[in-house]
């Protein structure tokens, strides 16, 4: 087969593919060598869309080619579409799993095969407080969900009808704590992961719950606009109440109590979910910060990271990193684009995860095909110290 010249509009390189692998390693091999992992290479792996939770086989040799490739940590998603990837007490198993076989086990047998090559394996609770609007605790527990002023409890979120569970109930908070900690109990990890889904959605606060608590506690009617201060500092306290109490229970359980926050940048993060991650890490609430970058162009993408609660965060001496779009649906990031967004965040400080597994060189490799990224990511990520 002939090669075939791509120039890519973000970077002004051309890349040479199918027939060309070497000479477009080549094309950009000195950004790869400043972007050489000296910081924490990682990656977020999830079921959807993806085979690899169904299978041993193919957990292994997921592992096994991240550890060659120079990746340190994996964030399993355990917590997804208001389900489990274990039999719990709180939730139901994934339907996917439960056909495949729950002896599967798909978390603690990523645990197992990562702490073989000694990568660190951090579970990542993906939905946070939110629930698909049909799942039986929604069904059972109305008085547990936020509602707009309009009394629609609805958030349509990636072309699904979504809820928020309440933070402030503590019926909500007890299960959500309770869910945390049964997955931590079942065997070793790292620490866990919250991300942008661990939030108050800033529209959401007038179901009757949240309207009585709110006048017992202030006096006063929520204000009809979700975006006045006094109400939108309210509903952050409750939320940042939350996450105190399950350090706290962390600790009294005597389970690994580092938090990983993957939210998005702080502004839109604070506006619109009530994530004040700023006070979080200057609080210790959380122990390691993880920003969303998934702007497309490589100027939006440098902008986010110049944001200035972002150069702040390396002040208070919490380990900052920056997750990047590898490819996901029909949206993959090219080699070259993505080694120069490594190349940015190192250059600033930062580490770096991708999402997810299957943009790396799985199912959504884009044109440049897995056996082209994987090699690309061996060449980026190949320097990993040998233990």
């Amino acid at each position: 087969m002939g090669s075939t010249p791509i120039r890519h509009r973000s970077t002004g390189t051309t890349g040479w593919w199918c027939g060309g692998l070497v000479t477009a390693l080549t094309l950009w091999a000195g950004s790869a060598a400043l972007a050489a992992p000296q910081r924490p290479l990682g990656v977020w792996i999830t079921n959807s869309p993806s085979l690899v939770y169904y299978d041993h086989g193919l957990i292994r040799k997921t592992v096994e080619e991240l550890d060659q490739a120079g990746f340190t940590t994996i964030y399993p998603n355990v917590w997804s579409r208001g389900t489990t990837f274990h039999r719990s007490r709180f939730a139901p198993v994934e339907p996917s799993l439960v056909k495949a076989g729950i002896d599967l086990d798909p978390i603690c047998t990523f645990n197992t095969e990562a702490r073989k090559r000694g990568m660190k394996v951090i579970p990542w609770f993906e939905y946070g407080l939110m629930e698909p609007a049909d799942s039986p605790v929604v069904e059972d527990h109305p008085e547990w969900v936020l509602a707009k002023a309009d009394g629609n409890p609805i958030v349509r979120l990636h072309g699904k009808d979504m809820v928020w569970l309440n933070p402030a109930h503590p019926e909500v908070r007890e299960r959500f704590i309770g869910l945390v900690v049964e997955v931590m109990q079942r065997c070793p990890m790292d620490g866990l992961q919250l991300d942008d889904h661990f939030a108050w959605p800033v529209e959401l606060g007038y179901d009757p719950y949240t309207v009585a608590l709110y006048a017992r506690e202030t006096g006063f009617k929520p204000p009809k606009d979700h975006t006045n201060r006094m109400w939108m500092t309210w509903r952050r306290r409750k939320l940042t109440g939350l996450l105190r109490e399950l350090r706290e229970r962390l600790e009294l359980e005597a389970l690994p109590k580092r938090i990983s926050l993957s939210p998005g940048p702080f502004r839109f993060a604070y506006n619109h979910w009530l994530q004040d991650w700023e006070l979080w890490a200057v609080g210790e609430l959380i122990d390691d910060l993880v920003v969303q970058n998934y702007a497309y162009s490589l100027e939006g993408f440098a902008k986010d990271l110049d944001q200035p609660a972002l150069r702040k965060a390396r002040q208070w001496g919490i380990p900052v990193q920056i997750g990047i779009l590898a490819g996901f649906g029909k949206r993959t990031t090219t080699m070259p684009v993505l080694t120069e967004k490594m190349r940015l965040s190192h250059e600033r400080g930062y580490g770096v995860i991708f999402f997810y597994w299957e943009g790396l060189w799985g199912a959504h490799s884009g044109k440049e095909g897995a056996s082209f990224r994987r090699e690309a990511f061996r060449q980026l990520g190949g320097t990993k110290k040998p233990r």
